[in-house]
């Protein structure tokens, strides 16, 4: 008797066990593998650095229009332009029926929830610093179906940023102050690239070691004291003011601080407009063109001296040309 009532007991532990297991392979069987998005056909940028990553990781023909900012590739000129940064004319984004939009981050707070709302998938980027555009070109090969491209384009930045900070390892580092913005024709209302961003990082690569104070977002605002007591060596002055007859002279502009070093020594180089929106509005796969405008600017000046000009380079590796042939 006692035998035949633990039987149940056992029966009902084996049907236990039986539908909890038949619980989980329903559970198993029903989980749905992730959701992968389809290659994008039609996407828009929103920024000349997005444009210049999508040319090179090979996404540039599923590209349909691209940032009225955009310079590069020579392509940009047969794309359809968007209008605004953080004021991007959607109408003309929805009229060209994307299936992906891409941005950086500063317009992300602008746009992301307006363009969820209209259905289009969008991705907005991070762009302050080496490490943010390097992260940036694997995230948009990813999202664009170019996961390996990316990979190899971010491996061959960083190696080439590499040489470049090699390259000048033994030489000078001065004291660099870069001004991105002033009134024209004066060196009143000055703001420079600070600690953090992008433009300070190249500064160093190049060689030099930035020296304007800390600033929100890598960026900052002194007066002329300020730049009195920082005694740079050398300037690197990216603000173009008016041309023509009404256009300023640089040389007499930064003559007014006849103490400061880099006046004093004539050691100031000059972006010309190329190279100012190249550096101010762009990032790679040019970076390394970057490097070496920024390398020009901070080496140029101390071997030859007075008044340097510094251009953007036209192609991704000139300015690895111009540290191999001794121009700076």
């Amino acid at each position: 008797m006692p035998r035949i009532m633990k039987r149940p007991g056992k029966v009902a532990l084996c049907l236990s066990l039986l539908a909890l297991l038949c619980l989980l392979a329903g559970c198993r069987q029903g989980q749905q593998p992730a959701r992968t998005e389809p290659r994008p056909q039609r996407i828009v940028s929103l920024s000349p650095s997005v444009t210049e990553i999508l040319y090179g990781i090979g996404a540039w023909p599923q590209v349909i229009a691209v940032s009225q900012f955009c310079t590069y590739p020579d392509d940009v000129k047969s794309k359809p332009r968007v209008n605004g940064w953080d004021k991007t004319n959607l109408e003309q984004v929805m009229a060209l029926k994307p299936d992906f939009v891409i941005g950086v981050d500063a317009q992300e707070p602008f746009l992301r929830d307006k363009l969820t709302g209209l259905g289009v998938r969008s991705l907005f980027v991070k762009s302050q610093t080496l490490a943010d555009i390097i992260a940036s070109m694997k995230e948009i090969g990813r999202g664009t179906g170019h996961e390996q491209e990316a990979a190899d384009l971010s491996v061959k930045t960083q190696a080439e940023i590499d040489a470049v900070r090699k390259a000048v390892g033994d030489r000078p580092h001065p004291r660099v102050l870069c001004i991105v913005d002033r009134v024209p024709g004066t060196i009143r209302d000055l703001y420079t690239a600070t600690k953090g961003s992008y433009l300070d990082e190249l500064i160093s690569i190049a060689g030099g070691d930035s020296i304007a104070p800390q600033g929100d977002h890598g960026y900052g605002k002194i007066n002329k004291e300020a730049v009195l007591t920082l005694n740079p060596e050398v300037i690197i002055d990216m603000v173009q003011g008016s041309k023509g007859n009404f256009g300023e002279d640089p040389i007499a502009v930064w003559n007014e601080l006849g103490e400061v070093l880099a006046v004093r020594d004539k050691r100031i180089a000059f972006a010309d407009e190329k190279a100012s929106n190249f550096l101010t509005i762009s990032c790679p796969p040019r970076v390394f063109a970057g490097c070496g405008i920024y390398t020009a600017g901070v080496q140029s000046v101390l071997k030859s001296g007075p008044w340097e000009s510094i251009c953007a380079c036209e192609r991704p590796n000139e300015g690895y040309d111009i540290l191999r042939e001794g121009w700076v």
